[in-house]
């Protein structure tokens, strides 16, 4: 980590590092060192400012202007319109709340506020931490330089799922490969031998390793997986639609989903193509999300043990704030099969 280092004040910052904060924030070198001196005449917007940019910089503030952090912690999360999200986000925010932490939900609105903002904003506020429910870091062709920032000053981070690899950060995952396994076996106990898998974007991990789990369980069937049978979707019941429709016109009778939204649009694309589910097409979702068990017909899914990842989330989380230490590992949570009324035995 930079330090400025003082002598008698910090008129003596080096000018290169002072002329870095100014030019992070838009001001003047003069206006960054009166901040730093403590001096009058600074707005308090550009005084938060400019520590900020100490922070996100990796420089080390001055001792007078360090304080503590502030007992909140930001929930990030890409959308509230998945029901998983706000579920994790229930289980974290009462287990934080029972910690003596404030929850700062942070949720993302096409054309709105983006992560890397977040991360800003969070930054700026002196978070005590910070829990990421999905994002950019299980994307791999995204933007990840607003991780290195929290990692450049060491704010306790979680994320929940699969990052790319070596990210460096705590991660709780539900096992991908364990849940694709349970959809397929079950599956094929129904006699299904053509069996489509709808998936994310092809840069995200959880979705990489659901495909490569896939790929060797039909292998050791003697049955390899056909890349037609292999569709990628945004997370939405619309796209999950459009995508499933392709798996169906190659004679698929049973689709494997990766969220329930998806299976939903899977379903309706079944219907609209005039068959019916499970008679025809059978469908499994992922997550067993909120009302899975409420639809017609309630769907057959893969279960994500959220309150038990839940807290290890804040586990994680309690123990780098307590010891000022980070930690890399990623803990797997093996998942449950759900069997409802939307899979049956493959027609003959």
């Amino acid at each position: 980590m930079f330090r400025f280092y003082a002598r008698g004040s910090y008129d003596c910052v080096m000018s290169k590092r002072l002329a870095e904060v100014a030019v992070k924030v838009g001001v003047s070198e003069a206006t960054v060192s009166r901040v730093l001196n403590e001096k009058p005449g600074v707005s308090d917007r550009t005084r938060r400012a400019v520590l900020t940019a100490l922070d996100v910089l990796g420089y080390e503030r001055p001792t007078k202007l360090r304080g503590e952090r502030a007992r909140l912690v930001g929930l990030v999360m890409p959308e509230l319109q998945n029901p998983i999200f706000p579920a994790f986000a229930e289980v974290i925010g009462g287990a934080l709340a029972q910690n003596g932490y404030t929850p700062v939900l942070c949720t993302q609105t096409a054309g709105g506020v983006s992560e890397a903002d977040y991360v800003d904003l969070l930054l700026q506020q002196r978070v005590s931490g910070v829990v990421f429910l999905g994002g950019a870091y299980a994307q791999r062709d995204a933007n990840h330089e607003h991780y290195e920032r929290l990692r450049e000053v060491n704010l306790p981070t979680v994320l929940v799922n699969a990052p790319i690899a070596d990210f460096g950060f705590a991660t709780v995952s539900s096992d991908d490969a364990v849940a694709t396994e349970l959809a397929m076996d079950h599956l094929r106990q129904l006699g299904h031998t053509r069996i489509g898998l709808l998936v994310g974007p092809q840069d995200h991990i959880p979705s990489q390793r659901k495909l490569a789990a896939a790929r060797n369980l039909a292998e050791s069937w003697g049955m390899p997986l056909d890349e037609l049978d292999v569709a990628h979707s945004l997370y939405s019941l619309e796209a999950g639609q459009a995508s499933a429709s392709k798996l169906l016109a190659r004679g698929v009778t049973a689709i494997v989903c990766a969220s329930d939204p998806m299976a939903l649009g899977a379903i309706r694309a079944i219907r609209r193509a005039g068959l019916s589910v499970p008679g025809d097409v059978s469908v499994v979702g992922y997550d067993d999300s909120a009302l899975m068990n409420c639809t017609e017909p309630a769907l057959t899914t893969v279960r994500q043990p959220i309150e038990s990842m839940g807290r290890m989330v804040i586990e994680l989380l309690i123990r780098q704030i307590s010891s000022d230490s980070a930690i890399s590992d990623e803990l797997f949570f093996e998942p449950e099969l759900v069997v409802r009324r939307s899979t049956s035995p493959a027609r003959r």
